[in-house]
This record gives C-alpha cells, structure tokens and sequence, in this order.
C-alpha cells in the first residue's frame, strides 16, 4: 500500500511558548512542522497589549536570569532581559526595605548577600520585621545559600509537602516566612497561601537566589514572537480553530485535515483536555493587572515593590518603565500591578488606595490604562505535583504546556523541549540539536 501524502510531518496544536519551542527544535532536526493556532497571532497567555504608545501586560509573569530554557532554547538568542535591579522593595510596617540582588549568578555568597542588604536595613526596632532576628537572618541567608548550589534533581527528591507547612518545617520562623518568603512566592508563583508543592517553590526559590527577577525588553510577546519569526515561513498558520486529533490528523472547523505522522497539543489545560478526554484539568490561580500611568512617577527605581502586610489586593507592583523604557512612551511612567485572586467589582479604587500607601504619594491623577483579569491565568502546582507529567501519551500523540511541568515561564519551554524530544525519538530523527547562545543581559 501507498504510503499517505503528509502534510507535515508534525502538527502542533497552540502556538503558545511551549508548542512554538518545540516547533523550533524540531525543525531545526529536519522535521517539517506545522502549528495551527486559534488566535489571531501567536503567544497565548503571553501577549501585550499596545495602547497609545505603551506596552501592557496581560498576566506580567516574572522571569529570572536563572532559568536555563531561556538560554538553551533556539530561536530566543535575540532576546533581551531588564533586570529588577537591584532587586526587591519590601513595605513592611510602613516602612519600604530594599533587598539586594544578588552578586552573580549560581553564587551562595549572592544569596546571603541578598538578606545582609535587607538585614542593614532601617527597620522597626519593636518587631524585628519583616526577616526578625540576626539568628533569622542567618538561617533565611544559609537556606537561600543551599537553594542556589544544590542540584534541581536533589530538589526534586525532596519530601512534599505545602510550601507554607515546609518552609515551617525548615526552622524558619513565621515572621520571615510570612514578612518576606510569602509576599515573594506571591509574586513568583501568583499563591499567596503557600499552597504549592514545596518542590516548585524551591525551584522558584532557586531561581530567586541563584539568578536576577526580570522582564523581557519589550513586553511579554517578545517571547513568542522571536519563537515564531524564527521557524520557517509558512509554519504558524493563525485563526485556525482545531475540533480534533489523533495520531495521523488534525481536524479544524473551517480548514479541512491536516495529515500528518504525529500531534503535539501544546495547547491551554483546559483546552488540552478538551481535545485528549482523559487528561486533568488543575486548579488555576486568577491574575489581574491593573495599569496606570502619570507623567510624575513614584521615585522607587527598578525595582519590585512586595506588600508583605497584605493591605490591599495588590501582591506586587512597580514602576515598569523604570524596568523597561521600551513600554511607555517618553515622558510618561507605568506602573503595573498585580492582583491575585477574584477581584472586586471596584478593584481600581481598592488598588489606587493602597498603591498611594506603597508608594508614598497620591494617585488621585494617575491615568487608568487597562484592567487585565485573567481567570486560568497560572495552574496550580498543589500537592502532589509530578513536575515531570508525561508528554507522549502514545506514538504519534503528544502533550506539552506548563500544566505538565512548572506553571512558569522555564516550565513551558521545557515542557516543549521534552515534547520535541519524545517525538523526534519516535520518528528516529533524535539527533544531537544545536544549543542556542546564551541570552543578552540588558542593562
């Protein structure tokens, strides 16, 4: 019998980071490629938002230097990083303390100097907030030491538990877990319970320690926008709507069949397990971001304002054109802030309130941008949580997104780096890839 006529020799369904960076690996091994996409561009739940000259995050997920997909993924060598420098802001007790970044990636010494930089700190003589005593101190610095030197495989092996009931378990007293760790696993995982599996936020803790939090130069599409420009012409095919799949096909609404020898759905949680019936759909942490815009900015710098006295919705904010300049226009300031959870109907009056305590100054002018409110906007990573959940359902049927790893950024590019790798397996065409550069620091 004839062999079928192949349109491709794999479909990818979504064309967010994690099918995008798969279609980069596969088709730098010789692997035709297509990805078919919803939307009318690509990104999925990376996408920006232009209004008047400013650049505006829809979810604005953090990014540290520390993630290794970031430099190992083809096609992102053009991507550029602002850092957070020099790290953290913290108001606590009405006070705003500064956490240094660290000195150079991968460095314990950088990671204790993060808590000496807080530790030096004016701060509240009567409560000893928000990292307590010089004892505290000491064990918050050697613990953010060991994260940043110890093997992610050793993390993983790890007992579980919640990350809240661990961190407790680890002899860190409550004021520095709930003054310091809770807000910035806050910002780093959008859980403000603690409710994460512990590995996940040693990894993100990890991260935290080893690396610098930052944004891409240019808003969060930057991402999947270089992953694309960098495939073929003709591979991402936009506004193409997928009713089904199996090992050999894909169906669409208005497109007719895509043949192909094998499938990766690379596609939302809920939307995967829409076209795989069997696969688990996670709890989700709501996102929204509220922007606004004044042409006096708060005078706070580059860096991540953390309310550790949970006062208001907002988890974090900061002055992002301070961050990034690309994403206001000369001039004007942006000031981004997230809030998790469901808001309320009158969130920009609750978020104007305590963003003029946070900062100090009134926001009576400030001009509201856009109000983004993500529902599913980060999958949960409860307990038990397999980091590693499996990406080749059978031959020729493959699944990949952050809900079957990390829900973070590093999570979903390497989520689509095992894909590719099971597939090209399969398809006997698991030849050595070629590693991309390391990623550009932007200053």
């Amino acid at each position: 019998m004839l062999q079928p006529a192949y349109q491709a020799d794999v479909v990818v369904v979504g064309a967010g980071i994690a099918g995008l960076s798969a279609a980069q690996r596969l088709t730098r091994a010789g692997v035709s490629t297509a990805v078919l996409e919803a939307a009318p561009c690509p990104g999925g739940r990376m996408s920006t938002e232009k209004v008047d000259g400013f650049r505006l995050d829809r979810i604005g997920q953090l990014l540290s230097t520390a993630y290794p997909e970031l430099g190992l993924t083809p096609g992102l060598d053009g991507l550029a990083l602002r850092r957070f420098d020099p790290g953290v802001l913290l108001h606590s007790d009405g006070r705003r303390l500064r956490v240094g970044a660290p000195l150079h990636r991968g460095s314990a010494r950088g990671a204790l100097h993060a808590v000496r930089a807080f530790a030096s700190a004016p701060r509240p003589q009567q409560s000893g907030k928000p990292v307590g005593t010089a004892v505290d101190q000491a064990r918050l610095g050697a613990a953010l030491a060991r994260l940043a030197s110890t093997p992610v495989e050793r993390l993983l092996a790890r007992q579980e538990l919640p990350a809240g009931q661990a961190l407790a378990a680890r002899g860190l007293p409550s004021r520095t877990v709930d003054g310091f760790l809770r807000p910035l696993l806050a910002a780093l995982l959008c859980d403000p319970d603690l409710t994460t599996s512990s590995r996940c936020a040693d990894l993100a803790l990890r991260s935290f320690a080893a690396g610098r939090l930052c944004v891409p130069e240019g808003g969060a599409e930057v991402l999947p926008e270089l992953l694309a420009r960098g495939l073929p012409p003709g591979t991402v095919h936009t506004g193409v709507q997928v009713t089904s799949v199996s090992t050999t096909s894909v169906t669409t609404a208005e497109h007719g069949e895509f043949r192909c020898r094998a499938v990766l759905v690379a596609t939302d949680a809920r939307t995967a397990a829409e076209l795989l019936p069997g696969l688990r759909v996670p709890d989700f942490h709501p996102v929204t971001v509220v922007h606004h815009t004044t042409d006096v900015p708060p005078a706070t710098g580059a860096l991540l304002l953390l309310d550790a006295d949970r006062g208001g919705p907002v988890a974090h904010t900061a002055v992002i054109s301070d961050v990034d300049p690309t994403r206001a226009p000369q001039g004007r300031a942006l000031i981004s802030s997230a809030v998790l959870g469901t808001p309320a109907p009158d969130i920009d009056t609750a978020v104007r309130m305590q963003l003029s305590r946070l900062y100090g100054t009134s926001t009576a002018r400030w001009e509201t941008l856009a109000v983004h409110h993500t529902p599913e906007a980060v999958p949960a990573m409860r307990p038990p949580h397999d980091l590693r959940r499996p990406v080749r359902l059978l031959a020729g049927l493959y699944v990949c997104g952050d809900h079957r790893d990390t829900s973070t950024v590093q999570g979903a590019l390497h989520s689509g780096r095992r894909a590719a790798t099971a597939i090209l397996r399969d398809l006997g065409a698991d030849r050595p890839l070629r590693t991309a550069e390391p990623v550009p620091q932007a200053a």
